[in-house]
């Protein structure tokens, strides 16, 4: 999911000046204003996006952040509480002549949804209130991402892993759970780990991204797992048995039948990645490729020559 692509939304380049973003801002909001639009769904919705597009062009702080993470990049580590944190569309609604005092707050409430000239934002699970042009209130604190590299083989078995991060000037250190079978991208939710909330809102949520790092041998799809296993040529026309790593650090013996094709694949049933969401392990496979001799000796020709000459 691509995040929100605040530039495009107001209609300006990534290089528009503070005042270029302003000047935009207050063309679009006058078109499609609430009291311009009464009972128009589609144009409130859009009010909306232009507000929280301008909400983060105009503070250079998050301009800054939105242009260094990225749209989809900002929209992971910012929720709709951060947008809006300390932005006064009380001063914003009246210096752009949207009405002001009772006025300005009802239209503030009819857009944002709050009630008795509050406006309510929902964000990572907890509300944003903050009193028309005034102070917020119950803030909840910022959510974290921590990007956590595991091993495959750590990721085969469920492990605690300690990991440490930055609150301000404290070192925090915690101790998370990383089930079995879990794969790269999963986010890990630790409440009220992040960061601290403001007048008396809750903590902000911990997210520990999983990433699992490449392994020498085996390569993951899914809940299986891959592995290449070489043969020479006389063992693939006369069949071999040959020994077989698993991810567990088993070692399985493999029967490769008389007249196996180059690529042939077998399977391991039960030899992958435990399933998250579910019962049981996904499979092990085994691509047989053959390998041919870049240099022969003597004897080596002759007898290739033998078999050559026997239709071989």
């Amino acid at each position: 999911m691509s995040g929100k692509d605040y530039y495009k939304l107001l209609g300006v380049s990534k290089s528009a000046s503070p005042e270029e973003i302003k000047k935009a801002y207050r063309k679009l909001a006058l078109k499609y204003h609430p009291d311009q639009n009464q009972g128009d769904k589609t144009a409130e919705d859009k009010f909306k996006e232009i507000s929280e597009a301008y909400a983060v062009l105009s503070d250079a702080t998050k301009r800054k952040q939105y242009d260094m993470f990225g749209a989809e990049g900002f929209e992971r580590r910012f929720s709709q509480d951060d947008i809006f944190r300390d932005f006064d569309f009380g001063s914003v609604f009246k210096e752009f002549g949207f009405g002001s005092g009772g006025r300005g707050q009802n239209i503030f409430s009819q857009i944002f949804g709050g009630g008795m000239g509050q406006a309510q934002f929902r964000g990572r699970g907890s509300p944003y209130n903050s009193s028309f042009g005034g102070r917020p209130q119950g803030m909840k604190g910022q959510d974290l991402v921590y990007e956590l590299p595991i091993t495959l083989e750590e990721a085969v078995t469920t492990t605690n892993k300690v990991i440490s991060y930055q609150i301000g000037d404290q070192q925090e250190k915690i101790s998370v759970k990383v089930p079995a079978g879990v794969s790269t991208g999963k986010k890990l939710r630790v409440p009220g780990k992040g960061q601290p909330g403001h007048y008396g809102g809750p903590n902000g949520n911990l997210y520990v991204q999983i990433r699992v790092l490449d392994h020498q041998l085996f390569k993951r799809e899914g809940d299986d797992l891959l592995l290449e296993q070489e043969i020479k040529f006389s063992e693939a026309i006369l069949g071999t048995e040959i020994e077989v790593p698993t991810i567990d650090k088993k070692t399985l013996r493999l029967k490769i039948p008389s007249g196996t094709k180059n690529n042939a694949r077998f399977r391991l049933k039960g030899y992958g990645m435990p399933r998250m969401k579910g019962n049981g392990r996904g499979n092990a496979y085994v691509d047989v490729t053959i390998g041919i001799p870049k240099r022969l000796n003597k004897k080596q020709k002759e007898l290739v020559k033998m078999l050559a000459g026997e239709g071989l």
